[in-house]
């Protein structure tokens, strides 16, 4: 776990959820195995257990804090499923803006 203070002047590195998303603005996760990853899944699900965004990690993050996910998601593993529908618009945005940012990305190299 990677959390920044202080305006990203500091930076704290812990293994305590809760430590990191203490008065956290944002909160963000992947999924446990990605695809193609498969065959790690025991592996990594034994890994980040622990390292859930539930309702216990928001109540120690500020009371208006964003969640995002970069999905698919796995519900109950790296979130679970209220966690997840109370912030799906936001998490939704961000899957459709990381959409136009690589047709842009796309774009520049293709020379266009």
């Amino acid at each position: 776990m990677l959390a920044f203070a202080n305006g990203y002047k500091n930076f704290l590195i812990t293994q305590d959820v809760h430590e990191a998303a203490k008065d956290a603005d944002v909160l963000i996760t992947d999924v446990w195995a990605s695809m193609g990853h498969e065959e790690q899944i025991a592996q990594r699900k034994a890994a980040f257990k622990g390292m859930q965004i539930n309702r216990g990690v928001m109540e120690v993050a500020k009371p208006d804090a964003m969640v995002q996910h970069c999905l698919p998601a796995h519900k109950g593993e790296e979130i679970t499923r209220d966690v997840f529908e109370a912030h799906a618009r936001e998490i939704f945005d961000e899957a459709e803006n990381r959409l136009h940012a690589q047709k842009a990305v796309l774009t520049t190299l293709m020379g266009g």
